[in-house]
């Protein structure tokens, strides 16, 4: 079947529609983007593109923080409010019923019931356009500990992760592999299936 080429767009989906908190504890903001990502491994740099024209842009060029906090499912509502409100003449965290929570490096609040939230202090601000680029440095990651498994690994599958994709928004479906499952020895495969199966029967006697 014949692909279409259409104009320019934003066609980059799903992505996760963050709840992008600042400002301060005592008085804080928080918007949603789906433009946000990683950059960088080391240093550990991200990147969130707001308009000019948002509250959030102007607080986060005054302090220079910011707070990236990953959605799940039950917040949806939240999310969606946090888009289409401004928090100039909003208190968007009570209107939304989250809570602002401190973070543990920077000034900004973080989003409590969020599972994961990366702390965030700007290197660079560049204008595009439309949007202005805050590139930034995650200097601390917040994990709800409800989300971590035995092995001490962060377990996201259970949180029901928010996705976002043209206008719309999707809860993630289930785990389908690991990253280089695509060139796992058969051999590996099998200790791997009989270890969960073990841990299954374990659990079934308890």
């Amino acid at each position: 079947m014949a692909k279409i080429a259409w104009k320019p767009g934003t066609m980059m989906a799903p992505l996760p529609p963050a709840l992008i908190s600042c400002g301060t504890l005592e008085k804080p903001n928080v918007m949603t983007a789906a433009w946000t990502g990683i950059v960088c491994t080391e240093p550990t740099l991200v990147y969130v593109s707001i308009r000019p024209s948002r509250y959030s842009n102007e607080l986060i060029r005054q302090s220079g923080e910011f707070v990236i906090n990953v959605p799940t499912v039950e917040l949806a509502k939240a999310v969606d409010l946090c888009g289409v409100k401004s928090g100039r003449d909003t208190d968007k965290f009570k209107l939304a019923g989250l809570t602002a929570a401190i973070c543990e490096k920077i000034d900004a609040p973080q989003v409590a019931e969020a599972p994961v939230s990366l702390e965030c202090k700007v290197k660079e601000i560049t204008s595009l356009g439309s949007h202005d680029v805050f590139l930034a440095e995650v200097v601390a990651v917040d994990v709800d500990e409800k989300f971590i498994n035995s092995k001490q690994a962060l377990d996201l599958e259970k949180a029901g992760l928010l996705a976002y994709a043209h206008g719309f928004y999707y809860a993630l479906g289930r785990k389908i592999g690991k990253f280089g499952w695509s060139v796992e020895k058969k051999s590996t495969k099998r200790k791997r299936a009989a270890n969960k199966n073990s841990a299954r029967r374990k659990t079934a006697v308890k």
